[in-house]
């Protein structure tokens, strides 16, 4: 099976949510940042959580097995985040990076499974569900530099858009893919 790295994003405000989104609970009692990196860890040997400089690991109880990596420039944009993340992660040995969101506990290990066994260096996989297109998207090993040079606010959209022949959308049965949280209403 190809080597995959998981980069956690969670530097960004969540201003729609009204507070840090990351330390609101679950029904469950697990903060939700916590709940997707531990999620995460059951089957990603290797976890990057993106924070802000200013971020306590402690507060925001992420499992100690994750790996954390600072972003001092989170809030120009989830460009700039997904970019630090990248350059942090260029010197690992890994075959692709799966780019999960810290607002998204509920995707299904299976899913991740799935997207894994399908992820090589030249490719770009994501989950598709109900026709539409989820996260997280799996960027292979060629992908990587074009990620290092984005910036702003916008994420990876325009090089899934200028890489059709790479992209390979995979079914999963699995509405976790698309169900994030931006509201406290979408915790219940």
């Amino acid at each position: 099976m190809p080597r995959v790295v998981a980069l956690l994003l969670a530097a960004g405000r969540g201003r729609r949510f009204g507070s840090d989104k990351r330390l609101a609970h679950l029904p469950d009692g697990r903060g939700l940042l916590a709940a997707s990196a531990e999620r995460a860890l059951q089957v990603f040997a290797e976890v990057h959580v993106l924070l802000r400089n200013e971020d306590d690991v402690q507060a925001l109880g992420l499992p100690a097995a994750c790996r954390i990596i600072r972003c001092p420039d989170a809030d120009q944009g989830m460009g700039h985040s997904l970019a630090a993340g990248v350059r942090a992660l260029a010197g690992c040995e890994a075959d692709a990076i799966a780019v999960l969101l810290g607002d998204m506990p509920w995707v299904a290990t299976e899913s991740f499974w799935q997207l894994c066994q399908q992820a090589a260096v030249g490719r770009i996989v994501y989950p598709l569900y109900d026709g539409q297109r989820g996260h997280p998207v799996l960027f292979g090993r060629v992908f990587w530099p074009a990620l290092q040079s984005l910036t702003g606010d916008e994420g990876a959209r325009a090089l899934l858009q200028a890489n059709p022949a790479a992209c390979q959308g995979i079914v999963v049965d699995d509405p976790g893919v698309l169900r994030d949280v931006d509201r406290p209403e979408a915790l219940l």
